[in-house]
């Protein structure tokens, strides 16, 4: 071995072999940066035309289904057990009904949800899902435009086609201490796609998007009062923003501003807007997806048998807004607001206000 190594010829093999693994990780140039913030500053969002190309083949929006007349009979008073849409026109409920067979189940069609013989009936789980995804949809677009703003969201913002979108998570076994000859992993050190490979906690949803976990780095008082952040809060924390950075296709300067990342003042609006996607991903998740976990057959749910929930990929899909900000809200007006028919929805739904900059 040693003879050959003597050899120019496979010094250059080895170098050049050394050197690929070296850079397996690495982005070949060219990049297109775009300026974010004051000159000098660093903040420069920084993408990759190559890897953005499919990127934005997965925010294509489909067309829209053609308007239907408001007028004529209610659904709700011509077909059976209409509890969340019964105030639409018969067309404008078709209209929609075809539009969310496309966007969910293209392949397999009404009967994904229907029981074909009894479009009335609710025995499959599927039904019990989706009419509980509607009212979550217009929840979030009542409720929470701090986030969404006027584009809002709808079913296809999520499924893109698929009957679960490509993009949830469930709570990760994190293997506690005793648990086997490693030891306690503190739920990281095994690269997750959901923390871009990186060996930090591969599950920091549990704590920040069901949970209420505070997200810090640094404590923002001397010690030792009140400056409680650890340092495993500390790494769940970058493991959640590199998960939004990645989501979103952007750097850290997308919602930070360099001089302090921690502070508000001078921060982009951005960071305000993240805010109240965290709040809100993490109402939905309790207040929709949770509660559905005895609806759920066995084989669509976790290995500690939770229910798939979203996080930041579900919506984004690469994208710093989803679908790269186009509405389709404005050609389903019927998911904007909290329909009359769902009779547990308070008439007006106030939006959450924007938090203190302590927050």
């Amino acid at each position: 071995m040693k003879d050959l190594l003597k050899t120019p010829a496979t010094w250059l093999k080895t170098l050049a072999l050394g050197s690929l693994v070296l850079l397996t990780a690495c982005e070949r140039p060219p990049m297109d940066t775009v300026q974010h913030g004051y000159r000098g500053t660093g903040m420069v969002q920084v993408y990759n035309p190559r890897t953005l190309e499919g990127v934005i083949e997965a925010n294509v929006v489909p067309e829209a289904q053609p308007p239907a007349s408001a007028d004529g009979p209610k659904a709700g008073d011509v077909y059976q057990n209409v509890k969340v849409l019964g105030d639409l026109s018969v067309g404008e409920f078709t209209r929609l009904m075809v539009s969310m067979t496309a966007w969910v189940s293209p392949e397999k069609g009404c009967n994904y949800c229907h029981n074909a013989g009894n479009f009335a009936d609710d025995s499959l789980y599927t039904k019990i899902v989706a009419r509980k995804m509607v009212q979550m949809t217009q929840t979030i677009n009542s409720k929470w435009q701090n986030h969404v703003g006027q584009a809002g969201v709808t079913c296809f913002t999520c499924h893109r086609g698929q009957p679960v979108p490509k993009f949830v998570w469930f709570t990760a076994d994190s293997q506690p201490q005793g648990s086997n000859f490693i030891g306690d992993k503190a739920g990281q050190n095994t690269p997750a796609p959901s923390v871009k490979l990186t060996s930090l906690p591969y599950d920091p949803f549990t704590s920040y998007l069901l949970g209420n976990e505070p997200i810090r780095v640094a404590g923002t008082t001397a010690l030792p009062a009140g400056n409680t952040s650890s340092i495993q809060r500390t790494e769940k924390t970058y493991a959640l923003m590199t998960h939004m950075a990645g989501s979103l296709g952007v750097n850290c300067t997308f919602c930070h501003n360099t001089h302090s990342f921690g502070a508000w003042d001078g921060a982009p609006p951005q960071r305000a807007t993240a805010y109240h996607g965290i709040r809100m991903t993490r109402e939905v998740n309790n207040d929709f997806l949770v509660p559905l976990t005895d609806t759920f057959p066995t084989e669509r749910k976790g290995e500690l048998g939770d229910v798939a929930k979203l996080n930041c990929a579900t919506c984004h899909q690469g994208a710093y807004k989803p679908l790269f900000g186009q509405s389709m809200l404005k050609d389903h007006p019927e998911l904007a607001t909290l329909r009359a028919a769902f009779a547990k929805a308070p008439a007006v739904v106030e939006p959450v206000a924007t938090p203190a900059a302590a927050q």
